[in-house]
């Protein structure tokens, strides 16, 4: 492929699909944290933004060297995205109904969960580095760099959105940051298996 308007067209678009479930993780974790520092909300956003272009990379280097095993690992990407997500948001829902009742301070989604939202929800980008094969080195790169800017400004978005939210339901928000985690992981998960 020769660099062109279409190739960062398709880029961003790129960037667009694979962020909309760290957009919806964003949101439940604004929602969880509607006190979040914006340098905090930066640290989150990037951890969704670094691992939406390290993933395609990674996918990309599996084709070019080792791609008999990538395509039997792939079947398996929608289960841990589900086990990932419904962990975290089992989590988040337990402790949103145990704390339901008390005003106590909101609990901070600590560095372990992030990073395992940052995977789960960016594990499907592995196979975009099917879709980017044809690329060279650089503009494989310069693809996941565009993809990972696009997915920062989308989670800085929903952080920001569930933020505003997160301040009107108080106590609820957890709960709700739980569901939407868990339901998440499951449209990735019915998506995968029944490749819809």
């Amino acid at each position: 492929m020769e660099w062109s308007l279409l190739f960062f067209f398709n880029s961003i678009l790129l960037g667009v699909g694979l962020a909309m479930d760290a957009f919806s993780v964003s949101l439940a974790n604004g929602l969880n944290e509607p006190d979040m520092k914006k340098d905090r909300m930066c640290a989150v956003a990037g951890v969704f933004a670094v691992f939406q272009a390290i993933m395609p990379m990674i996918g990309w280097i599996c084709v070019h060297t080792i791609v008999q095993y990538f395509e039997a690992f792939e079947k398996f990407i929608p289960w841990i995205a589900l086990a990932l997500l419904s962990y975290i948001g089992g989590k988040m829902l337990a402790d949103g109904i145990k704390n339901k009742d008390s005003e106590a301070e909101k609990t901070k989604v600590g560095f372990k969960a992030l990073m395992i939202q940052g995977i789960a929800t960016s594990i499907d980008a592995l196979s975009v580095g099917f879709t980017i094969a044809e690329y060279g080195l650089v503009m494989a790169i310069v693809c996941a760099l565009i993809i990972a800017v696009v997915t920062f400004i989308i989670c800085m978005a929903g952080l920001i959105l569930g933020k505003k939210f997160g301040t009107r339901f108080s106590n609820k928000a957890s709960i709700l940051g739980g569901v939407i985690l868990i339901v998440i992981g499951l449209e990735i998960f019915i998506t995968g298996v029944l490749h819809l």
